[in-house]
């Protein structure tokens, strides 16, 4: 095969930070190559630079062997470079059709010709081999649909080669599914796809050849057929990596926690939990599945005390906590993991050991008297879980937005489970984790659960919950549309999380 597309000693620095470090890269017409690396491994920053979202500060970029100039995204599409970016771009009001051609629309004298604009888009949808109402509104779809009109608008400016950067974030196994589908017709019809992932089930499932980036430097490309899954995970991590969680004890009969009928109310931005009823039992991990945005959020914040229930109860090791704050229920035991850790779980601008204590900061021993600081007992607290969590920092009095977002995180656990914990309310905890510090979470959750605590584990991540969990619920639209066995099939799970019941009808 020829190559399509090449960086020679290409890098790219930011203050502080060496992203890409003389990276090699040869991409084949008409493969399709997985780029894989820890967070801030330089994967996207590569990317970004050959979509001339950045100008390299040293390097060339190769198309077809001539040497390019990519100074912006424009440039790139007409160098038949396009990338379907992690967040969608789209227009939500628009129409399918309107967000694909918008800013490359066609004429006919002053006015848009619609009709010559479906024709072409109805071929192109033939070539693609996608499905899609090109009539519908954009905000009625899903994020799969969504994502293929992302790439029916690089397709649409002419796009070679397509960059997708981590496209199966916020998928159902079945639009994944598809999505692998799409790659495959796209490559028949001879477009070169490079694939973003942290999923190497994903990579392997599709992929010709994959690179792994580490550090901001190349370590190998392989052909898939030389790969394994633990050979690409010690190449991005430099270390051996554990895949298989052995669960431990079985759950015992003590119910940690109980929701009766709950439902909460509708508002603005949210949706509303209908009817929620389930147990948790002390040493018992619950997964909570579903595709993000049907509920996860709300139920992690019902159960910490965040939002009211209209209607139900909630009991927490036999005591009714359904009118508790969130500060009574941190003194009973619960503690939490919210899904976005900088928002909710901690200060960027505080110190490592002011975030450690949040929560906490008007309790003794870490007070004397009401407004004191027990100086003395901080520094042995803060010194103590730093090292015990293993985080990496320059010291204490370090900041928290100056760490990496698994440091970040390993704070956040250190602080929740300080306390007398009985109940931990996990959502999305390895979000934006690189595969070593998504390693060490899992096992912290292991080992809370080993020790008689329950787990509610949020995660929009398919192959966590069912690695981890005893049981897994599906949410769908604020219902629990059933529970299935860690050991069900993705299709299964795929079913509910679509909203369709075990027979395939809808709710």
């Amino acid at each position: 095969m020829s190559k399509i597309l090449q960086t020679i000693g290409l890098t790219k620095s930011f203050p502080g930070v060496l992203a890409n470090d003389r990276v090699d890269l040869e991409i084949e017409e008409g493969e399709i190559h997985g780029l894989l690396g820890e967070n801030g491994a330089g994967k996207s920053v590569l990317m970004s630079t050959i979509y001339g979202l950045y100008r390299p500060d040293k390097g060339k970029i190769l198309i077809r062997g001539k040497e390019v100039v990519i100074d912006s995204p424009h440039t790139a599409i007409q160098h038949g470079i396009g990338m379907v970016h992690q967040n969608l771009t789209l227009v939500p009001s628009f129409r399918v059709w309107e967000n694909i051609i918008l800013g490359k629309e066609i004429k006919k004298g002053l006015f848009l010709d619609e009709k010559k604009v479906l024709r072409q888009l109805e071929e192109l949808l033939k070539v693609a081999n996608l499905e899609i109402d090109l009539r519908a509104k954009t905000e009625e779809l899903s994020l799969g649909s969504q994502q293929r009109i992302e790439i029916l608008k690089i397709l649409y400016r002419g796009a070679e080669t397509l960059i997708f950067d981590e496209p199966t974030t916020v998928l159902t196994p079945q639009e994944v599914d598809q999505l692998i589908t799409t790659f495959r017709s796209l490559k028949k019809e001879g477009k070169t796809i490079i694939f973003i992932s942290h999923k190497l089930k994903e990579v392997f499932a599709v992929c010709d050849r994959v690179t792994v980036l580490r550090k901001g430097k190349k370590i190998g490309t392989l052909p898939i057929g030389e790969a394994t899954p633990e050979k690409l995970a010690e190449m991005m991590v430099g270390r051996k990596v554990l895949f298989s969680f052995p669960r431990g004890k079985k759950p015992g009969k003590e119910i940690i926690l109980k929701l009766e009928d709950i439902t909460t109310s509708e508002e603005k931005g949210k949706v509303a939990l209908q009817n929620i009823n389930f147990t948790l039992h002390a040493g018992e991990i619950l997964g909570i599945a579903g595709v993000e945005g049907n509920g996860q959020r709300e139920l992690a914040e019902l159960l910490v005390g965040l939002i009211k229930a209209r209607k139900g109860k909630i009991f927490f090791r036999e005591e009714d906590i359904t009118s508790l704050s969130p500060k009574e229920r941190i003194k009973r035991g619960i503690a939490h993991i919210p899904e976005d850790r900088l928002r909710r779980g901690a200060i960027a601008d505080f110190t490592v050991w002011e975030n450690l204590i949040i929560g906490f900061e008007d309790q003794p021993p870490f007070v004397k008297g009401k407004l004191t600081f027990n100086h003395s007992f901080l520094k042995q607290f803060s010194s103590q879980k730093v090292k015990e969590f293993e985080i990496d920092t320059p010291g204490d009095d370090a900041l928290l937005k100056n760490l990496s977002g698994g440091n970040q995180q390993r704070v956040v656990l250190a602080r929740e489970l300080s306390g007398n914990v009985f109940l931990l309310i996990a959502s999305q905890p390895t979000r934006g984790l690189d595969i070593a510090a998504t390693e060490y979470l899992r096992n912290k959750l292991l080992e809370l659960k080993n020790q008689d605590k329950g787990i509610v584990l949020i995660s929009a991540d398919l192959d966590e919950v069912r690695s981890l969990s005893d049981r897994v619920l599906v949410l769908y639209e604020g219902k629990i549309m059933g529970e299935l066995s860690p050991e069900s099939d993705e299709y299964q799970f795929g079913l509910l999380m679509g909203g369709k019941n075990g027979n395939g009808g809808s709710i």
